[in-house]
């Protein structure tokens, strides 16, 4: 019997709102013009909603069979995901508490000196670790941290994200061949191809708006999506 519900995870996503479209576009980080959003601050703020989101989580990784030590999130993105997430993986293992486990956290901006272990981390992941993202872009920020926790020695064991936006970085790859080209696999709880009809559906934008995200992800997606 499966713990993840996949329909119930991106109903979850769909009623509070994660998922968007915007009649006038935005510029993302990566610099990339969307009519579309994902983003999971509101839910990271509320204890209830998070509290029901790392359930997910952990949902997700027994299903998947990953037997971590440590959760471990990209600095900046889902920190409290981390943390609430590990604490309560910890404490419902079986060998808890005679066993040590970590409560690991990352600095937004990096100490000038010191060990790795210093210089990246406020507290170091340790043994077996996932690491959690909240929305996979174009992946810098992913492999940014992929490369501190290498330079830490850390046992990256998989790369967790909630939300895949399903796009190409700017050399035509998707970010999951990116990040197994490093030796990690990769994992997403939910995926934009899947969940924009479904958005779409609900939210009822223009047919415009439609037309624009259409065109994004023949630019930019791994493969063509059909909204309108």
């Amino acid at each position: 019997m499966k713990n993840f519900d996949q329909q119930k995870f991106d109903n979850f996503v769909l009623e509070n709102n994660v998922i968007g479209f915007f009649d006038q576009p935005i510029t993302l980080k990566s610099g990339r013009i969307s009519h579309w959003y994902v983003n999971w601050r509101t839910v990271s703020n509320d204890v209830h909603l998070l509290d029901q989101l790392t359930d997910f989580v952990i949902n997700f990784v027994k299903d998947n069979n990953l037997k971590p030590d440590c959760f471990y999130a990209v600095p900046e993105g889902p920190t409290k995901l981390g943390v609430i997430t590990q604490y309560k993986w910890a404490m419902s293992q079986p060998d808890y508490p005679s066993k040590n486990y970590p409560l690991a956290m990352g600095r937004g901006k990096p100490k000038e000196h010191g060990q790795p272990q210093d210089r990246y981390f406020i507290g170091t992941p340790q043994g077996k670790t996932i690491v959690v993202e909240d929305v996979t872009t174009t992946g810098g920020s992913l492999l940014e941290t992929i490369k501190s926790l290498k330079e830490a020695k850390t046992n990256i064991v998989a790369i967790l994200t909630l939300t895949d936006r399903m796009e190409k970085t700017d050399k035509g790859q998707s970010v999951k061949n990116l990040v197994k080209q490093e030796g990690i696999d990769f994992y997403r709880l939910s995926d934009a191809i899947s969940l924009l009809p479904q958005a779409y559906q609900k939210f009822q934008p223009s047919k415009t708006v439609g037309q624009e995200v259409e065109s994004y992800f023949r630019k930019y997606g791994v493969k063509p999506l059909k909204l309108t």
